[in-house]
């Protein structure tokens, strides 16, 4: 259902997004020459679409993806839509935002949770281990005699890294993998091919529809790249993990109005005398976005709920891929772990735009700056469970409950047990309370516990990313020093397997997955 609602949706860009899970999602891609056709009469910005905060005094530098996004609008005679301007900002194969630069660590614009500390790919390791043995002890028949691990969006490789440094402890789980890394960055598939440790030197990417294989030289694990999730193949027991995945992808952005109904907002060429190159307005009306995608999150969500909103975020990629998650667990087996920062409900607007650390204006610099939606958890549950795939969505869960039902709280005690230096202990427990630290921490054996919010890290004070809403989290992060904590604003859900009784007559069982 989602597949085909995303095919409709295709517009006219000439890009593979790289962070496309599937080219039936692909909605900007060229595969169609399928324009959405919007009506610029009667176009007004409205004082409810947000602006760009931290305006600059004079008329911003053009950048290259800035003359690229103005002939997209120019050529198209009209505005194009926020998950096409978003799409092209980051993924376009010459001047966008991830295929041209290392962005991630602190020489970066932010700082993830693995690269923060070893403990969470460590734990995360922890998760599939006790998953796998979990499922084994239930399944009737032979067991699998292959597992395969699929990160989707791999940033550096350094989860995956931790992750088969940590499970290589446990013989019978390592022995049986092999590693798909989905990834579809040129510079950032030879990153991952490093930090994993692989033999040689990382083919170049001369047949960009051709996976690319090495082994690992510590385990002798065989590693694949694939530029969708589309191209991994089906035919093993899979364990997915999506961390920090879900919020690079594509939103569209509606608005109820008095006298028009739902419009969606749309980006133009801002005039001469305004400081960016682009500005927010909004449809005359109903859109192809609007009239398909308004119908599908609301069948979530209460009359209450959906009289309440005067605005919401949708992410159709998003659904699309968890969609296609299920169908993959319920088909063959495994489970799906996403990990992003989000709610279990919708956003009215939470796209961010994030520079050398700090959050900068939404059109400031594009090509230039991340831009990321938070996570609507509710979406991705309801896509799954509307699906009729025999699976069953866990969660959410805080990111702190996650890591501390998997014991990370013991590793580091271990580990500054075997610290050489106070430095580096009080790096490790610094780095601890960072991944599992909140807005409710308070000093604990010295130890400041730290603020708020955490995503995607950055540097001051503090942002309000939903004016006007009833869920105004605030991003408090701050710099390396800081000990502002991601354990409440990151969560996780699991898509997990309905297992059936041996007995194929009798009603399924219910499998609760690790940590859930």
């Amino acid at each position: 259902m989602l597949t085909s609602i995303a095919k409709s949706l295709r517009g006219g860009s000439h890009l593979r997004p790289a962070f496309a899970i599937s080219h039936t999602a692909r909605y900007l891609s060229s595969e169609q020459e399928t324009f959405i056709s919007i009506d610029r009469s009667n176009l007004y910005q409205s004082k409810d679409v947000p602006n760009q905060s931290s305006k600059p005094a004079v008329k911003e530098p053009e950048t290259e993806m800035a003359r690229h996004l103005k002939s997209i609008i120019q050529f198209r005679g009209g505005p194009i839509t926020l998950a096409e301007y978003m799409s092209e900002a980051l993924t376009n194969t010459t001047s966008g935002y991830y295929t041209r630069r290392d962005v991630f660590g602190t020489a970066g614009d932010f700082t993830t949770s693995p690269e923060i500390s070893q403990m969470y790919g460590e734990m995360i390791g922890i998760w599939c281990v006790a998953m796998w043995q979990q499922l084994e002890s239930q399944i009737k028949g032979p067991r699998p005699a292959a597992l395969r691990l699929v990160e989707l969006g791999p940033g550096r490789g350094t989860l995956m890294a931790d992750l088969l440094r940590g499970t290589s402890a446990f013989p019978s789980f390592a022995s049986k993998l092999s590693v798909a890394m989905v990834e579809v960055s040129p510079a950032l598939r030879k990153m991952q091919w490093k930090a994993l440790g692989c033999q040689g030197d990382c083919p170049e990417d001369n047949h960009p529809t051709s996976p690319i294989t090495g082994t690992t030289a510590a385990a002798g694990i065989q590693v694949t790249w694939y530029r969708s999730l589309e191209d991994v193949p089906e035919n093993r027991t899979t364990f997915y993990i999506a961390h920090e995945f879900f919020d690079a992808l594509p939103v569209h952005q509606f608005q109820n109005t008095s006298d028009r109904g739902w419009c969606e907002r749309l980006v133009d060429v801002a005039p001469p005398e305004s400081p960016y190159h682009f500005r927010m307005v909004l449809s005359p009306g109903p859109t192809p976005a609007s009239r398909t995608l308004l119908p599908l999150r609301f069948k979530g969500l209460s009359i209450t709920q959906r009289a309440a909103l005067n605005a919401i975020e949708i992410c159709p990629q998003g659904m699309a891929t968890a969609e296609a998650l299920g169908r993959r667990v319920s088909a063959h087996g495994g489970a799906a772990l996403l990990i992003d920062y989000g709610q279990n409900g919708p956003y009215q607007s939470s796209l961010q735009a994030i520079k050398d650390h700090k959050f900068v204006g939404l059109f400031n610099s594009p090509g230039d700056a991340d831009l990321s939606a938070w996570v609507d958890f509710g979406a991705l549950k309801t896509s799954v469970e509307s699906s009729g795939a025999e699976v069953k969505v866990h969660g959410p869960i805080s990111q702190m409950h996650l890591l501390h039902s998997l014991g990370i709280q013991a590793r580091l005690q271990q580990l500054v047990d075997n610290s050489s230096t106070e430095e580096e202990a009080e790096g490790l427990i610094k780095g601890y309370w960072r991944l599992v630290g909140s807005t409710s921490s308070r000093k604990k054996d010295g130890v400041p516990g730290g603020g708020g919010g955490g995503a995607r890290e950055k540097d001051g004070e503090k942002k309000e990313l939903n004016p006007g809403s009833e869920n105004n989290d605030a991003v408090t992060t701050g710099n390396e020093d800081s000990l502002d904590g991601m354990g409440e604003t990151y969560q996780a859900i699991c898509i997990a397997p309905v297992l059936q009784k041996e007995n194929n007559d009798a009603a399924a069982v219910e499998f609760v997955p690790v940590s859930f």
